[in-house]
């Protein structure tokens, strides 16, 4: 039973990983733009479709994954010029209703380019599995862990060590001061978007060999993203990867030791169950206060 448990705790951790990029992404936006964006989920499919199609072109695999993030940061971009920055000085309401209209052009995009089959990457190393401790991982697990933990200590050394990432969280504290001081604020939105695509694409690729990729694989995992940011605090960039590395392992205990069809139940309840008791989040302190 507790090899089990330690097997069940190594999937959720990986699969959390998962949800933890996917809700670094929502969290990054949102404090810059006060936008929750939908589309966060369909930048995971992106990367991932991307890479798959590249690869199958005939690239090597880190270039095909390379060119796949860089289109998908284009993508963000775009996305933040052509529909949210247009309706700037709109109601928050009205941009969300942009973002899922941006989330279902690019499903509608992707079904027309790869149509409704599965598909999937590659093991980056090989799928023959390993023994660690009491559990069994397959190598590419270990690479969705350490490039999480990669990609979040890379994030965190940006907005708190870096210039460009302090005004990015000056922004999130007062927009108006931050204009004020000479931030651009329009440019901090742009990186925020652009950054919150790559790290979703990313997200995609790695666990494209794990699970299959399909033109609406995008739907759930952004919806686990959106949770595990509501779990963390929607305005704080670690407490969202605390609440995706907590989702994906409620949701594996679940499914092991209660039963898989009822994983998803239990974690959008745990996700009501903390917005009733803490409606800011598990990490809402830390929550920036607008004026």
């Amino acid at each position: 039973m507790f090899e089990q448990i330690i097997q069940f705790l190594a999937t959720g951790i990986t699969v959390g990983s998962t949800y933890a990029l996917v809700g670094l992404g929502f969290a990054l936006i949102y404090n810059a733009s006060d936008v929750v964006n939908f589309a966060q989920g369909e930048f995971v499919m992106l990367g991932a479709m991307l890479a798959i199609a590249l690869l199958t072109a005939g690239w090597p695999l880190p270039l095909a994954a390379i060119a796949a993030t860089l289109l998908t940061v284009l993508a963000g971009l775009l996305l933040e010029r052509f529909a949210i920055e247009p309706s700037a000085g709109a109601p928050v309401v009205s941009t969300i209703i942009i973002t899922i209209g941006a989330a279902i052009f690019l499903r509608g995009v992707a079904l027309l380019l790869w149509g409704k089959d599965f598909h999937s990457l590659p093991p980056f190393s090989g799928d023959a599995p390993l023994r660690l401790g009491g559990a069994t991982l397959l190598p590419q697990s270990l690479w969705v862990l350490g490039m999480t933990v990669l990609l979040v200590g890379l994030v965190h050394g940006f907005l708190n060590r870096t210039l460009l990432g302090k005004a990015l969280l000056a922004c999130s504290f007062n927009r108006a001061a931050a204009q004020l001081v000479g931030i651009n604020v329009k440019v901090m939105l742009r990186l925020a978007y652009g950054l919150s695509a790559g790290l979703g694409a990313l997200a995609g690729i790695l666990i494209a060999p794990i699970t299959f990729s399909s033109y609406e694989a995008g739907i759930m995992l952004g919806l686990k993203g959106f949770s595990a940011a509501i779990v963390g605090g929607i305005g704080n960039p670690m407490g969202a990867v605390a609440g995706g590395l907590l989702l994906g392992v409620l949701e594996s205990l679940s499914a092991g030791l209660i039963s898989s069809g009822y994983k998803d139940a239990i974690a959008f309840l745990f996700v009501l169950m903390v917005l009733f008791l803490r409606p800011t989040g598990l990490f809402g302190h830390q929550v920036a206060e607008r004026v």
